[in-house]
């Protein structure tokens, strides 16, 4: 329980401070958790060397560093989701390709909204459902429900609906057939149930759920993450959306579209390694 109540403490500083500062502060207690947080670090490193395995350690140290610094950052403008409105997305948020949204939402199958654990996936959903998309988020609930309540209630401040992972499925479906947008972050398996895939040369282990919802529903998988720029504006990139023409063997084609979107987070995470806050070991040894 003791992270509910730090994140409690995190948001009123969060929005009774400038920005600016909530960030130096995060930064700074980022810091210092990052000297005692032997295995974050460790597995931190470990990842970033088999992306950039010819890059020297006093490189991947600086990533590690920013990695840690932009994670708090993330958590300060979760926390600060109270002021994020049209006027803030106006300012602070440049959306590049929104003809793509259009798109797939005028197909009327639904969308499947993927993105990774890159820039700020939270932050994202929101401003997507401000612009007016009909969004609902598959997310894995903590174990201690205050937490869980607490992050579901950010969430649904911004008109993003929650979905638990254990209903996700059905309530899913149900969805799509509404011609609304499920999203969900594809780069790391909380089923076990997921496919053993090589990911920069080396096997892990993925969801099979955005491929899986698009072929048995038609909605188009449309990748999109929200990037951080160096003055802490952000860039919402949204790619093309992903339509393929199923075989007819499920698993397959199941396999086929995954890679599809790998090569896409390949691309997004050789270009911004500190922003993906993957803490834990990543590939199968």
């Amino acid at each position: 329980m003791l992270d509910y109540y730090l994140y409690r403490i995190g948001q009123f500083f969060a929005l009774h401070i400038p920005l600016k500062l909530g960030y130096k502060l995060a930064i700074f207690f980022s810091d210092m958790r990052s000297l005692v947080a032997f295995r974050d670090r460790r597995y931190v490193r470990a990842n970033l060397r088999v992306i950039f395995p010819s890059k020297s350690e006093k490189e991947i140290r600086a990533l590690q560093i920013n990695m840690f610094r932009n994670f708090a950052k993330y958590l300060v403008d979760f926390f600060r989701f109270e002021k994020i409105d049209k006027e803030y997305i106006e300012k602070n948020i440049r959306i590049e390709n929104r003809h793509y949204l259009n798109e797939v939402f005028n197909k009327g199958k639904g969308v499947v909204l993927l993105t990774a654990h890159i820039g700020n996936w939270e932050l994202g959903g929101a401003v997507i459902s401000l612009l007016g998309y009909p969004i609902w988020a598959v997310a894995l609930p903590h174990k201690y429900e205050k937490v869980n309540s607490f992050f579901n209630a950010q969430r649904q401040s911004k008109g993003v609906r929650v979905i638990h992972l254990n209903r996700a499925v059905k309530e899913s479906l149900s969805i799509f057939k509404k011609n609304q947008a499920v999203a969900l972050v594809g780069d790391r398996d909380f089923t076990e149930d997921g496919a053993v895939l090589p990911f920069f040369g080396k096997p892990t282990v993925f969801p099979k759920g955005a491929a899986a919802f698009s072929l048995r529903t038609g909605a188009p998988i449309l990748p999109g993450f929200m990037l951080r720029n160096e003055d802490d504006t952000f860039t919402l990139r949204i790619e093309q959306p992903i339509l393929f023409n199923p075989s007819g063997d499920g698993r397959k084609d199941t396999i086929e579209i995954i890679k599809i979107y790998l090569k896409i987070f390949e691309k997004y995470i050789t270009k911004y390694p500190d922003q993906w806050f993957m803490f834990r070991r990543f590939w199968i040894e």
